[in-house]
């Protein structure tokens, strides 16, 4: 799991929004579940790879930069 994160705004139609609240009321996650869901599953199918915020490789990989 991520340990920092940043704010996406996305602006969408007020009746898809009440739909996504609704059925994810019903599945018993939240809209922002969903949506990390579906960037993870995107970038993936496009063979785009990420190292999480604050995961211990991040770590090894900064620590291991030279200051400039």
């Amino acid at each position: 799991m991520e340990l920092k994160t940043a704010r996406l705004t996305v602006l969408i139609d007020p009746a898809k929004k009440k739909a996504l609240e609704s059925l994810c009321a019903r599945q018993d996650v939240t809209p922002s579940q969903v949506v990390r869901r579906l960037i993870r599953d995107y970038l993936a199918s496009h063979g785009e790879g990420f190292i999480p915020s604050g995961s211990s490789q991040q770590v090894d990989a900064e620590s291991s930069e030279t200051p400039v």
